[in-house]
C-alpha cells in the first residue's frame, strides 16, 4: 500500500487544486478530462487519487479525531494559554467562546468534498475502458471508490448533518439534502463494497495491498453507520435498507473469517505507548514492542508516510502533533514535542482502574511518569495529563522519528497511521447488537486489558468498555450522541466543573452540557461555504 503514496500523476496534481465554487473542486484540464479513464490501468491510478484524498482530509484545520475527542467528555481543548480559543469553543459547545471563529471547519469541508469529487469522477467513468474479461477488477475498483465516498459522507453527515449530496460530477450550487438521503447513499455504497471489495483474509493479504478497502472493512463500517443512525435518530433500521440482524451477521463473518484478531499487548498498538512500556519495564526505547501498522487488529486505517512538504505533497499525519507534550521533548520516554491539545480530564484518569493496561497506554501522566515538565505556564487547561495514542515520538537519542527518516519535517511528516476500525470495535459492536457470544466478546477485550472478566453484559457495560478501549481515538463522542436520541445522556456526561491551570494560574473549568441540546451535537457549518452558496446553505441551530 505504501507504493500508493509515491505515484504522482497529472490527474492527482490537477485535482488537488481548488476553484472558487462553494465545494472548492476544480475540473480537470480538457486534455486530461477527455483522455483519462480510458484504460483499466488509468482507472486504477485514479483510485490512487481517491486514497490520496483520504490522506488529505485532515491535512489542514482541525482534524476530526481531535475535534471529536475534545467535544467528548474525556479531554478538554488544551493548546497554548495564549493561543486562539478555537479548541475551547469546540470543547464547550459554545458559539460565544469565540464568535468570530466562523470557519474552523472550512478546511474539513473543502477536503472532504475534494475526496467526494474524485470518487464521483471515477465512479461515473468506470465503464469508459474496455474491461474485457476483467470485470472483477472493474467491480473491485468501483467498490473501493464507493467505500471511500461512503467514508467521506459518513464523517460529513455526522459533523454537519445538513450537507449537499453530490453523487455525480457536478459543480451545482445544491441545497442541503435530507440526512436520510445521505445515509441511503452511504448504505448503498457500502453494500456494494461488501459484495465486491477484496475478501482476502488478513494473513493472506499481499503487503502491497494493506490499507486498501476490503469487504471486511465495508461490513465493519456499515455496522458503525447502522449503530449511529439508529441510535441518534431513534430508528429501527438503517433507512429501510439494512436491519440489525443483517449487520450482526456481517460482523460475525468478520470475526470468524477475516483473519483479523486482537494483538496480545494493548501497548503495542501505539508507538508512544510501546516506547513507554519498554522503559517502564527496565529496558530502553530500542526494546519497544510495536505491533506495526499492518497488525492483525487493523481492519481499516488511513495510511501516512513521512514524505510531506509545504509544496502540497502531503502524505504525513499533520494532526497528531497537536496532541504532543507542549513545546518539550522528553527523550527518556520517547515523547517528542507538540502543541498540547486534548488535555485529559483528570477525573477520568484518576477514576480509571490502575490495573487496566489501557490507562497507561492511553494517557501521558506527567507526575506519575516522572516527567520534569517545564511549560505548565504555557498550557491552557493544564491537568497534568495528555493523550498518548496519537502523539509524536523520538528515537533513543531524543531525535524526532520524522527527522530520523530523511530529515522529514516534524510538523507535517508524522507517519503513524490512523486506525479507523480496530477488531476490538468489531467485537464490541457485535456484542451490542446481541450476539450469542456477546459476553465472550466483551471479555476478550477485557482480558487483553488485564482486568477481571464480567459474568453478565448489558448495553451500559458495553458503552463503558468502549469508553476505555477507544479513549482518544475519536469514537467516544459519537457513542455519547447515539446512546440516547434525546441527548440527555450526552449532556449529563459533558457537564463539568473542576479546577485546572490556565497559564499556570488555577481556575474553575466549567462546561454546560445542555449546550449540546441546542446544537444537537452538530458542528458549525463554515460561513465561507454559506457565503459562497449565496445563502443556499443554512447554519445549524446553536451556531448562528
Amino acid at each position: 500500500m505504501k507504493q500508493l503514496h509515491y505515484i504522482i500523476i497529472v490527474l492527482i496534481a490537477v485535482a488537488n487544486s481548488c476553484a472558487d465554487s462553494f465545494l472548492d473542486t476544480k475540473e480537470l484540464t480538457r486534455q486530461v478530462d477527455e483522455n483519462y479513464y480510458s484504460t483499466p490501468e488509468e482507472c486504477e491510478t485514479a483510485l490512487v487519487g481517491c486514497y490520496a484524498a483520504l490522506q488529505l482530509i485532515w491535512s489542514d484545520g482541525i482534524a476530526l479525531p481531535n475535534a471529536a475527542t475534545v467535544k467528548g467528555d474525556l479531554a478538554f481543548g488544551g493548546t497554548g494559554s495564549a493561543d486562539d480559543r478555537d479548541y475551547k469553543k469546540i470543547d464547550e459547545h459554545d458559539v460565544n467562546i469565540a464568535p468570530s471563529f466562523v470557519d474552523m471547519f472550512n478546511p474539513n469541508w473543502v477536503n472532504y468534498y475534494r475526496g467526494i469529487f474524485r470518487c464521483n469522477k471515477l465512479i461515473e467513468r468506470i465503464d469508459q475502458p474496455d474491461w474485457g474479461d476483467n470485470l472483477a477488477t472493474r467491480n473491485r475498483i468501483l467498490a473501493e471508490a464507493k467505500f471511500l465516498r461512503a467514508f467521506f459522507y459518513f464523517d460529513m453527515v455526522r459533523m454537519f448533518e445538513n450537507i449537499p449530496l453530490l453523487l455525480r460530477e457536478s459543480r451545482e450550487n445544491l441545497p442541503q439534502a435530507d440526512p436520510d438521503d445521505v445515509y441511503r447513499a452511504i448504505t448503498e455504497d457500502l453494500l456494494y463494497a461488501v459484495e465486491h471489495a477484496r475478501s482476502t483474509t488478513h494473513g493472506a493479504m499481499p503487503s502491497t495491498d494493506h490499507g486498501r478497502v476490503t469487504s471486511w472493512a465495508a461490513k465493519s463500517l456499515l455496522a458503525r453507520v447502522y449503530l449511529y443512525y439508529t441510535g441518534y435518530y431513534n430508528q429501527p433500521d438503517l433507512v429501510d435498507l439494512v436491519n440489525g440482524d443483517q449487520v450482526l451477521a456481517y460482523l460475525e463473518d468478520v470475526i470468524e473469517n477475516s483473519g483479523h484478531g486482537l494483538v496480545e499487548d494493548f501497548f503495542s498498538l501505539w508507538p508512544a505507548a510501546a516506547n513507554y512500556k519498554a522503559v517502564r519495564d527496565g529496558g530502553t526505547l530500542v526494546d519497544a514492542n510495536y505491533a506495526g501498522e499492518t497488525n492483525q487488529e487493523v481492519v481499516f486505517a488511513i495510511k501516512y508516510t513521512y514524505t510531506s512538504n509545504y509544496d502540497g505533497d502531503v502524505d504525513g499525519n499533520h494532526w497528531m502533533v497537536m496532541n504532543g507534550l507542549r513545546l518539550q521533548t522528553y527523550s527518556r520516554l520517547g515523547y517528542a514535542s507538540g502543541w498540547g491539545a486534548s488535555t485529559v480530564v483528570p477525573e477520568f484518569y484518576q477514576n480509571w482502574d490502575p490495573n487496566d493496561d489501557r490507562r497507561e497506554a492511553s494517557v501521558m501522566a506527567i507526575q506519575e511518569e516522572g516527567i520534569a515538565y517545564n511549560y505548565i505556564d504555557d498550557v491552557r487547561e493544564y491537568t497534568g495529563y495528555f493523550t498518548k495514542k496519537y502523539v509524536p515520538f523520538t528515537d533513543e537519542n531524543g531525535v524526532p522519528m520524522t527527522e530520523v527518516y530523511e530529515a522529514a519535517n516534524h510538523m507535517i511528516g508524522q507517519f503513524q497511521d490512523y486506525f479507523s476500525i480496530r477488531f476490538s470495535d468489531v467485537l464490541l459492536m457485535a456484542a451490542e447488537l446481541g450476539s450469542s457470544n456477546a459476553l465472550e466478546y466483551v471479555n476478550m477485550v477485557r482480558r487483553r486489558a488485564g482486568v477481571d472478566e464480567i459474568s453478565a453484559v448489558t448495553r451500559e457495560q458495553i458503552f463503558e468498555e468502549r469508553k476505555y478501549e477507544f479513549a482518544f481515538e475519536g469514537l467516544r463522542y459519537w457513542d455519547l450522541l447515539r446512546y440516547d436520541h434525546t441527548l440527555q445522556f450526552a449532556a449529563s456526561k459533558l457537564n463539568y466543573s473542576g479546577e485546572v491551570l490556565d497559564g499556570g494560574v488555577p481556575y474553575t473549568k466549567t462546561i454546560n452540557g445542555n449546550n449540546i441540546l441546542t446544537t444537537r451535537g452538530l458542528f458549525q457549518i463554515p460561513q465561507t461555504q454559506i457565503t459562497r452558496s449565496n445563502n443556499v446553505l443554512r447554519q445549524n441551530p446553536g451556531w448562528e
